[in-house]
């Protein structure tokens, strides 16, 4: 088994502005307003949701012509379910979401069951998905 590792980075700006950062790109993380940010970037949880609709169009990005889809567009909206009481202090209710959902929008010169099989294969591969649905095993370090 040939395994890589991944490295992130993630270091406060001050205030609720982070600045997120992998192989030399960056990305700015916030929150909006009404809870303390400056609303200038997505949250956290946006960013996971995006995360994840970025990788299945990447699923579809490598495989559409071997599967011999005819692509003319595509878009994926996906939609995380979180019960913001949570963050109020209620101790029973979910912290993260409790739902996600996604919509795909594809225009493909294909038939209906060929659209069915590619979005099962982008849901099967898809590495975000599988990284949420199967949760790795976390660990963690306190360093100086």
């Amino acid at each position: 088994m040939a395994k890589q590792l991944l490295k992130a980075e993630v270091e406060s700006l001050g205030g609720l502005q982070l600045k997120c950062s992998a192989r030399g790109f960056e990305f700015m993380i916030d929150e909006p307003e009404n809870v303390g940010g400056t609303n200038e970037a997505m949250n956290p949880l946006e960013a996971l949701l995006c995360s994840l609709g970025a990788c299945k169009m990447m699923v579809v990005r490598f495989f559409y012509q071997a599967k011999k889809i005819k692509l003319n567009s595509m878009r994926v909206e996906i939609i995380g379910e979180i019960d913001s009481d949570r963050l109020k202090g209620k101790p029973d209710v979910k912290i993260g979401f409790s739902k996600i959902i996604t919509n795909y929008y594809i225009d493909a010169d294909n038939t209906d069951e060929e659209i069915k099989d590619l979005v099962a294969f982008i849901e099967k591969t898809c590495p975000v998905k599988d990284t949420i649905v199967n949760a790795p095993e976390m660990e963690l370090h306190i360093n100086p």
